[in-house]
Order: structure tokens, then C-alpha cells, then sequence
């Protein structure tokens, strides 16, 4: 199964109303980042043990380990959780700026350093999220 193949198998395996809202962001970022290289990471490791949730990603950059070693992964991600969807905003050096400029104006959300988790789509201010992840892909640290 190639990329969009998972991607589609993975967004129709929510239950309703959560399959609506991931369709519905999936749409959003793939307009926000047309051009982006697109991610599904089924949640487990190399041995195939679960190690998280199933996130789709979009764009890509380098991303250097605590052991100097590096990867490349995607810009921003989304995923279903237990409790509804969370927006990862990757490589952000300052894990203090989402929470303290987006956390009282985005709506129904818990914000750290680089995620983003809300129940549903009508809890959140798209606006606000769309600046918090334009902020992100503008700090973002390259390291190639």
C-alpha cells in the first residue's frame, strides 16, 4: 500500500465523528502545504512493537537526535488519540512559545511545547492553528 493508500485506511478507521475531523484537517493541511511530502507512520518501532499512535505527517526536515545522529522526519503531524486529535509541530527550539502565544486563544486545547490536542475540530479556532503552524514551519531548526 503506498502513502495516500495508508493515509486513507487509517483516517477511515476512526468512528464517527473523528473519522469527519481528520478528513476534514487531512484536507486542510494538504491545502495549507500542497507541495509537502506526505507520511504515514503506523506506530511501531523496527520490531514491530507499538510504540505510538498512527500519525500521518507533511513536509520534511532533518532532525538531529541527543547522540548527534540524524533523521529525517516530517514538519507537522496529525493523529487520532484516545481522546480526540493531536497537531505535532516539529522542531521548534523554544518549547515555551506554542503554549504561551496560541494555549488561551486556539480554543478547547491542551498545548506543550510541540503539539497541539483538542477533542474535536468545533473546539478549536482553525485560524489560530493555521498561525501556530506557519510559526512552526518559519522556526523550524534545519539541520542538514
Amino acid at each position: 500500500m503506498n502513502t495516500k493508500e495508508q493515509i486513507k485506511t487509517y483516517i477511515e478507521s476512526q468512528e464517527e465523528p473523528k473519522r469527519a475531523d481528520m478528513q476534514m484537517l487531512h484536507q486542510h493541511m494538504l491545502q495549507l502545504l500542497p507541495n509537502s511530502k506526505l507520511w504515514f507512520l503506523d506506530g511501531t518501532d523496527a520490531t514491530g512493537k507499538v510504540i505510538a499512535n498512527p500519525n500521518i505527517g507533511y513536509g520534511q526536515f532533518m532532525m538531529c537526535h541527543k547522540d548527534g545522529s540524524f533523521k529525517e522526519f516530517y514538519q507537522i503531524g496529525i493523529s487520532a488519540n484516545t481522546t480526540g486529535i493531536s497537531v505535532y509541530i516539529m522542531g521548534l527550539e523554544d518549547k515555551t512559545y506554542l503554549p504561551n502565544n496560541f494555549g488561551a486563544t486556539i480554543g478547547k486545547t491542551t498545548v506543550t511545547g510541540y503539539c497541539i490536542k483538542f477533542k474535536s475540530l468545533k473546539d478549536i479556532n482553525i485560524d489560530v492553528l493555521d498561525e501556530a503552524i506557519r510559526y512552526g514551519l518559519s522556526k523550524q531548526i534545519e539541520l542538514t
